[in-house]
């Protein structure tokens, strides 16, 4: 157990690191941070020169690897740490200077108790991407096919243990304050962000996930993940097939290959809708480093560590939203906040309608070039603290892909419209899972499986109120006793079964 002063004192070693980039403004200036907050912001940044703009993906670039995937989740968190921060930390690159190769190559062969040679043919020295868990080698396996080797920086946990040990003190102390940043739930981001991070820090889990991503989306052929060479991967090493493409960054290379930008940006949108509405597990991190053009005009995703997932009953409300906000009925996206317990049972329906239509209206029938996303999650955030809205991790972590590949789609065609392009898929998921074939197959799953239950229930209800009729004679009681005990169970057995058969029979005759 760590001290608190120990935690103080680092909170405040990285505190002056802020400051000097003029990190600590915004927390100091917002009348929602708590007294204590502000006070321990102004102590660390007594003396500092401060530049006029804040540079908050900088500071935490200086902080070190752990700040900087912090960053990466407080991007999601506009309505935590506000619009212009949010936006800075966006560009965080993750971009570190590499570990020396005798290092990397030491990794290797302690992770696979074997040499080098034994596994590639070749290794190339110099990384193609140091980032701040891991770098990505490109190499050749001795069968001759080219991949990506991906290596954990050594010592990382240990870095990452300690500084999550203090973030999630400082967000405990915090929250404990009450008021926003109770509502705000400053414990459950770093909670969120501690999963994302043991993800990342076990390599074999996120090859499952590229795996699992593979296979859910074999019904979008436009959109594809390398393969996993599990024999070459451990939790320390990750080897997947190498992608020859150019990356969506890159748009004049894309131009120049005679790619069509409109299918591209298309092919993205349908391909994040089917993870998250059809499936329920998405690429949370497709930024246009992440994402490549292939010659034959498909997609390729790789860096599969953020992960998100959502259950069907979210994915419905989800679905039902966004089709809500497409046609313009806020009086049904509104109902369903309040199905889903979004918004508390205390608020009006007609007035949260009201307030998402006066952030949807002016969005409508516009391209995404003409829209302002930066306006538009300022509003949402705004209805969240007018309506009491809790905050829910899966909702911003799809929020936040969301804005992701919207930006690359605009990049790629600033003329696309998400809406539209996003309808045709949205209307035929609903009516596929909401429609009355859908509905009529769910009430017969659900009976076949109550009915399939009725047998252990009985035997349930045998077991707990057995048959006295073979029990040795009971001690004489009472008669009005013997009425309560004896008749009593009985009945209530009996009952029991009969209602369990009267069940049945419903469900036969339905």
């Amino acid at each position: 157990m760590t001290a608190p002063i120990v935690h103080l004192w680092r909170l405040l070693k990285w505190g002056r690191t802020l400051a000097r980039h003029g990190a600590l403004q915004g927390i100091e200036r917002d009348r929602n941070t708590p007294l204590p907050v502000r006070r321990l912001a102004r102590i660390a940044r007594f003396g500092a020169r401060a530049p006029e703009t804040p540079r908050y993906a900088d500071a935490l670039q200086a902080i070190g690897p752990a700040a900087i995937k912090l960053g990466q989740t407080l991007a999601t968190r506009a309505d935590l740490i506000g619009e212009a921060a949010a936006h800075d930390l966006m560009r965080l690159q993750d971009a570190l200077p590499p570990v020396p190769f005798p290092v990397i190559r030491a990794a290797i062969e302690h992770s696979f108790d074997k040499p080098l040679e034994a596994l590639f043919a070749e290794v190339e020295e110099v990384p193609i991407g140091a980032a701040s868990i891991a770098q990505v080698h490109r190499a050749t396996t001795i069968e001759g096919r080219r991949v990506a080797v991906k290596v954990l920086r050594p010592g990382i946990e240990a870095e990452f243990a300690k500084a999550i040990d203090t973030y999630e003190w400082a967000a405990a102390q915090v929250e404990g304050m009450g008021g926003e940043a109770s509502r705000l739930r400053p414990r459950l981001v770093i909670e969120t962000f501690k999963r994302w991070t043991a993800r990342e820090l076990d390599l074999r889990r996120e090859a499952a996930s590229a795996s699992e991503l593979s296979e859910a989306m074999e019904a979008e052929p436009d959109f594809t993940v390398p393969a996993i060479d599990w024999q070459r991967t451990t939790g320390k090493v990750l080897t997947l097939e190498w992608v020859d493409g150019i990356k969506l960054s890159d748009r004049a290379a894309i131009l120049a290959a005679g790619h069509d930008t409109e299918k591209l940006a298309n092919t993205l949108v349908r391909a994040f809708l089917r993870q998250a509405i059809s499936e329920g597990f998405f690429h949370a991190d497709m930024h246009q480093g992440n994402l490549f053009a292939l010659p034959d005009g498909r997609i390729a995703a790789i860096d599969f560590g953020i992960m998100g997932r959502i259950d069907r009953r979210a994915r419905v409300w989800l679905a039902e939203i966004l089709y809500g906000l497409i046609t313009g009925n806020y009086r049904r996206v509104a109902e369903i906040h309040f199905e889903a317990g979004y918004v508390p049972a205390h608020h009006n329906v007609a007035e949260f309608a009201t307030a998402l239509r006066a952030v949807g209206e002016p969005m409508r029938g516009l391209p995404v070039k003409d829209m302002s996303v930066g306006m538009m999650l300022d509003s949402l955030f705004n209805i969240t603290r007018d309506f009491d809205m809790q905050t829910q991790p899966h909702l911003l972590l799809l929020q936040k892909t969301m804005v992701m590949v919207e930006g690359v789609a605009t990049r790629l065609h600033p003329d696309i419209n998400l809406w539209e392009s996003a309808a045709p898929f949205v209307r035929e998921w609903i009516r596929t899972e909401l429609g009355p074939e859908a509905f009529i197959a769910d009430r017969l799953v659900e009976d076949i499986q109550t009915l399939a239950r009725l047998p252990k229930l009985i035997r349930n209800i045998e077991r707990h109120f057995p048959d006295p009729g073979g029990a040795p004679p009971a001690p004489p009681l009472r008669e009005i006793e013997v009425v309560r005990v004896g008749g009593g169970w009985r009945y209530i057995a009996v009952a029991l079964i009969a209602a369990g058969l009267g069940v049945a029979a419903t469900l036969l005759l339905t």
